[in-house]
């Protein structure tokens, strides 16, 4: 493994002086729950986003219940402003080919250091959709055709949905069948859907304002370009790859080489050279083995005092590592799906504890999988009472639903 200067002079210094850092899960709790916006909340959607590095959008109604777990008196029109009329906040892909809701200054760095490896990857995946589903033969010619007259439509509107495509792209009305291993049909897509994924994963294109209310997953769709009013820096990907990576120290820190290539989708040559150029310090994990903290983040954390949470599914405190032992306990087989989707958690002083759903008629309820004490359960219910009382009788099922979730919400 080649091994950048600065990590290899932290680790031969530790070699030679003994004095590597250890960092316990308590404190690993303590730093997860100031950094995160729990124990010490925030004010604004930025600096939710910017605590967090990303927050997961796959979900949309997620977004807003993780601004609501953060910020005292947030309200729904708060996110909409900062996602569609400051832009100072962008939906686009990035790290495993999720979709983000990310700040527009660390924007260049994802796209530099992921979105553009996955739009070419992506771009192989839609050729063969295109010539298995007998769309095309040549489904790069297809593209090359297509993608240019998808992008004049949508500049021609300003925002466009997907169902309006096809009036001024007629080759999008088509449609491709997938089928099991049986030849049984298990979904359908229109390429509508398909070309413009694609155009997201080239960057080309984001996700504007949804149709209807915040649980719409409908969204329109821009130019990326004319969205931000102008184009987006390009980044040379080994300093974008480094800056990604001191964000998520800064955020998540410490954390093991398994849960930054886990967290970045990155192969391990690519997170190991974004952990020299950062000058990752490498800690001591007690029992969790070895971790790497930010250099200009080597002091200790101490305990906040005692909070509790209600986080939404895929909220990226819970899916912001790998290695979740030290604070999801042996809770993972009922409050994540089969797929590693988290669902709806409850929190108590940087643990995982519990589990909430909401019920078709509004009502909010939880169970506890562990003993808290009588101040973390009555906080709990507390918040149970406040967040129906914020939903105000919108009901959101999370699109990834964990057994707990399904048990409790059935």
């Amino acid at each position: 493994m080649e091994v950048g200067v600065p990590l290899l002079f932290n680790t031969v210094l530790a070699s030679y002086t003994g004095r590597v850092r250890t960092v316990t899960r308590s404190e690993r709790r303590a730093r997860l729950a100031v950094r995160h916006g729990l124990a010490r909340r925030v004010a604004t959607p930025e600096d939710v986003v910017n605590a967090l590095v990303a927050v997961h959008s796959s979900d949309p109604t997620s977004v807003y219940l993780a601004m609501w777990a953060r910020i005292p008196g947030f309200s729904v029109e708060d996110l909409e402003k900062a996602l569609y009329v400051d832009r100072s906040l962008v939906r686009h892909w990035a790290m495993r080919r999720t979709l983000w809701v990310v700040s527009r200054s660390l924007l260049p760095s994802l796209i530099a250091s992921s979105t553009n490896s996955i739009g070419v990857t992506e771009r192989r995946r839609t050729i063969k959709i295109i010539e298995d589903g007998g769309v095309a033969e040549d489904g790069d010619a297809w593209l090359e055709e297509v993608l240019p007259k998808t992008m004049d439509a949508i500049r021609a509107s300003g925002a466009i949905f997907t169902r309006r495509l096809t009036t001024s792209v007629p080759e999008l009305s088509d449609k491709v069948t997938f089928t099991n291993k049986a030849g049984e049909v298990v979904s359908t897509t229109g390429m509508a859907s398909r070309a413009l994924l694609q155009l997201g994963m080239e960057s080309r294109v984001v996700r504007s304002r949804p149709a209807g209310s915040w649980v719409s997953g409908q969204y329109s769709w821009a130019d990326i370009e004319d969205w931000l009013d102008g184009p987006v820096a390009r980044l040379e990907p080994k300093a974008a790859s480094a800056r990604v990576v001191a964000a998520y120290l800064r955020s998540f820190g410490p954390v093991t080489e398994t849960d930054l290539r886990w967290w970045t989708g990155w192969a391990a040559v690519q997170a190991r050279a974004a952990l020299a150029e950062v000058g990752a310090v490498e800690v001591d994990l007690a029992e969790d083995g070895v971790g790497y903290l930010h250099p200009d983040d080597l002091d200790e954390i101490l305990d906040p005092e005692p909070w509790v949470a209600m986080l939404p599914s895929l909220d990226s405190t819970t899916m912001g590592w790998k290695e979740r032992h030290w604070y999801l306990g042996d809770h993972a087989p009922v409050l994540f799906d089969r797929n590693g989707n988290a669902g709806p958690t409850l929190w108590a002083d940087g643990k995982v504890v519990g589990g909430w759903a909401q019920r078709k008629d509004g009502e909010v309820v939880y169970e506890l999988l562990e003993d808290v004490g009588v101040d973390a359960m009555a906080g709990i219910e507390r918040l149970s009472d406040s967040l129906r009382e914020w939903l105000g009788g919108v009901v959101v099922t999370p699109r990834f639903r964990s057994p707990h979730d399904r048990g409790l919400a059935p």
